[in-house]
């Protein structure tokens, strides 16, 4: 009953906005409201190292007072395995100790295989993990579409089997109130062209992009997000960008400008990349973004 109910919310919310994909996208008039958190990737090598545990990061972004986060699966220690429920229920039981949304989750899949049989094998693990995140209470879960296009093979073919795969989950994901959120990640989906032809080919209305702003890297990236924010239902925001293929320091006034000008409302993770002093570099950056947060209206 209440996944039904769910079901037909989402589907008139989008029909009202009118938009093939869930985007986060406010009314017109009205601010962009967001909830910056962290993306679990950010504390990688203590995580993989044993030095953090999932418990230990989500205590860290409540003490800096982050809103959210974004449990990549990897950190799981049943990774690639679903966890069991006691697991689940324990880290959605600190996260709600510490007033922390769990925006979502995430795995490493590959739909860009030629073989349907291997497919269905990265399919399978996609649904294994939405189920999990419907546990945790997550609202989306991150995949890729895959490494690259397969020799062989032209970009308008893979295309074709990566967005059968990605509909077939988000069909499933309908079930469970999870959004399938996939990445550009430099991959398969390279620039901002390549993310909307290939969301132009997908069917299901449960479909979003996970707007990772560090990896639009041959022209220049805020023209490229404004490209594609539409379809954004979170994001990784990063230190960096890349200017035609050259790294630069995020403009962080710039990028939220951005945001909020076209009327985000949702998550925004933030993801530090590289080892060394992760605590201090995520509390200065999350300090440096909230600053240009503008408030939401109050009536």
């Amino acid at each position: 009953m209440r996944l039904g109910l769910f079901t037909a919310i989402l589907t008139v919310s989008i029909a009202m906005n009118g938009f093939s994909q869930p985007a986060n996208k406010g009314s017109i008039g009205e601010r962009s409201r967001v909830k910056i958190g962290l993306n679990f990737y950010s504390f990688n090598s203590p995580l993989q190292s044993g030095e953090l545990t999932v418990f230990d990061v989500i205590d860290y972004a409540a003490s800096i007072d982050m809103e959210c986060v974004d449990i990549t699966g990897y950190y799981f220690p049943s990774y690639p395995q679903a966890p069991d429920d006691e697991y689940i229920y324990e880290v959605k039981r600190c996260a709600f100790r510490n007033a922390i949304d769990i925006s979502g989750t995430g795995v490493r899949n590959d739909f860009t295989k030629p073989d349907a049989a291997e497919r269905e094998k990265e399919i399978r693990l996609v649904k294994d993990w939405i189920v999990t995140g419907a546990k945790l209470g997550a609202n989306t879960i991150r995949i890729f579409s895959g490494p690259d296009t397969p020799a062989g093979y032209t970009w308008d073919e893979t295309a074709k089997w990566v967005a059968e795969a990605t509909d077939e989950c988000a069909e499933f994901g309908k079930q469970y109130g999870v959004i399938v959120a996939i990445q550009n990640h430099n991959d398969f989906l390279k620039t901002a062209g390549d993310v909307n032809k290939f969301l132009s080919l997908c069917k299901s209305d449960n479909v979003g992009l996970m707007l990772d702003i560090g990896c639009f890297r041959t022209s220049d990236p805020y023209i490229e997000i404004e490209q594609v924010i539409h379809h954004a239902i979170t994001w990784q925001i990063k230190e960096t960008v890349f200017i035609h293929g050259t790294e630069t320091k995020t403009d962080i006034k710039k990028l939220m400008e951005l945001i909020q000008r076209n009327n985000y409302r949702g998550y925004l993770p933030i993801e530090i990349l590289g080892k060394g002093n992760e605590k201090e570099r995520l509390k200065t950056f999350f300090n440096d973004l909230k600053k240009e947060v503008i408030p939401v209206n109050i009536l």
